[in-house]
């Protein structure tokens, strides 16, 4: 919340909705996960090669895209006729935060601003996530594309969210990356 160039005009912001990987949390753990740990696996589990594995799985992923299915790791373990969800708590130490994310949320928070994470994460990502950081407890409220039934990319995403979380438009702040 320091004066940047760019920097929003903190007076006239009374809620700040967040998105929460890439954002808050460092990307990599799940670039790591679904571009290399998973293929591995599948491959493992086909008894194919990596680049076989792939190969397979690229038109699954391309098929998905803008989907909610794209999200969610009950989908994906159907498709892939594995666990994701075991797979990512095992990997679960590598869930990391950005630096200065958390100072960031705690100066949102002492300034009185309403924060509310918004994400595309699976409720049971989100639980993994929150189980080994304890995300929750740094938002007034918590809203994922599961429970609203469409992801964010999705026009009828922000309207839904509105009937959830009522925001004034022009006094919220919206940040995801």
């Amino acid at each position: 919340m320091q004066g940047h160039a760019h920097s929003p005009d903190w007076q006239s912001i009374d809620t700040v909705l967040l998105d929460m990987d890439g954002t808050l949390l460092d990307l990599g753990f799940d670039m790591r996960f679904w571009e290399d740990y998973l293929p591995r696996r599948y491959a493992e589990s086909r008894g194919v090669t990596l680049e076989e594995a792939q190969r397979l799985m690229r038109p699954i992923f391309e098929s998905t895209k803008g989907t909610l299915d794209w999200y969610c790791i009950d989908y994906w373990s159907r498709a892939l006729s594995l666990d994701i969800a075991s797979m990512k708590r095992a990997q679960r130490q590598q869930i990391a935060w950005l630096p200065e994310s958390r100072g960031f949320l705690a100066k949102l928070r002492a300034a009185g601003r309403r924060t509310a994470l918004v994400t595309n994460a699976h409720p049971e990502i989100l639980a993994i996530k929150d189980a080994q950081l304890g995300i929750r407890r740094h938002f007034d409220a918590v809203y994922t594309s599961f429970t609203l039934g469409v992801p964010k990319e999705s026009p009828e995403f922000w309207p839904r969210l509105a009937r959830e979380e009522p925001f004034d438009a022009r006094r919220t702040l919206f940040a995801c990356f």
